[in-house]
């Protein structure tokens, strides 16, 4: 009994301690950090977007960190023989900095004729290479002839989740400390040992569980995702150009059964509605307008 009792006062200062150090890491949390370029380069974006609509940034708070996860996606028109080559040289061009630095995470290409195709491509990589991608994109698309139509950047902020995340992290470290704690001065008897053990193993796969979300909210801030899309340009005097003017021929006298084909079924289902309308018609002039007529009285 006693045994349980030091566990449950134990539990409740770890929680205590836990509450302390979420309000701490709020005040500051120099070890959570990005590097300095990242948040550099993180940052730029969004200070470039308050200065684009005519306002001010907010003022930083003295030690405060901010953790911003930034997307941004490009539209690219350029000729159809340019779209695989320029694609694969980006992808080319990300696998050359390697994984530390920008990673393939999805692409595609649909050819659907020789005139026309579209591709995309996804990417994750620092707030470094993704500057200088989109710093040299414009010009890339002008040499293949083609342009930039779309740009849009994102940003989500994620300070207030991995500041908890952390932690809570902590919290749990702590909680795990002091059960084995418990474990080596106070074994007990078999029943308590076995409780003990099932909450240890508990806080470590909490532990474990932390740790990788944790792992995957930073993974968001210090690498960055960028969506390309390729789509065709297309030229006044190509084939595909007279595309629709050929179908169009090409389908005159199918258009024209079709146009027939509606007729004469609109005539078959018209036709006994029209056999039955005239034989009222008939039956009212010959036979029932003229014995109304008799019976009206002659006029004074």
């Amino acid at each position: 009994m006693k045994f349980r009792v030091s566990l449950a006062a134990a539990a409740s200062a770890i929680v205590l301690a836990a509450c302390g150090a979420s309000d701490r890491a709020y005040e500051s949390s120099p070890a959570m950090a990005p590097p300095p370029e990242a948040m550099k380069m993180a940052d730029a974006p969004m200070e470039e977007a308050v200065a684009a609509e005519g306002g001010e940034a907010a003022p930083e708070t003295a030690g405060a960190v901010q953790y911003i996860a930034y997307s941004h996606s490009i539209g690219l028109r350029i000729p159809v023989a340019a779209i695989e080559p320029t694609m694969q040289a980006h992808i080319d061009a990300c696998n050359k900095a390697g994984p530390a630095v920008c990673v393939v995470t999805n692409s595609w290409l649909n050819a659907y004729s020789e005139d026309q195709a579209s591709a995309s491509l996804n990417i994750r990589a620092t707030p470094v290479w993704i500057n200088t991608f989109l710093g040299g994109i414009e010009a890339e698309a002008e040499a293949v002839k083609g342009e930039v139509t779309n740009r849009q950047t994102t940003a989500e902020d994620l300070t207030v989740t991995i500041i908890d995340t952390d932690a809570r992290l902590k919290a749990q470290i702590l909680l795990q400390e002091r059960i084995e704690e418990l474990l080596a001065d106070r074994p007990g008897n078999l029943g308590e040992l076995l409780e003990t053990q099932r909450e240890l193993a508990r806080v470590n796969g909490e532990i474990d569980s932390l740790t990788s979300s944790l792992a995957a909210l930073r993974q968001r801030v210090n690498m960055s995702q960028l969506s390309v899309g390729y789509e065709t340009k297309t030229d006044p005097l190509s084939q595909g150009a007279l595309e629709p003017l050929g179908h169009a021929f090409g389908s005159f006298f199918y258009n024209l059964a079709s146009a027939v084909a509606a007729v004469v079924t609109a005539f078959a289902v018209g036709l006994p509605w029209l056999i039955l309308i005239g034989a009222l018609l008939w039956i009212w002039l010959r036979l029932i307008w003229p014995r109304i007529r008799r019976k009206k009285p002659p006029a004074a």
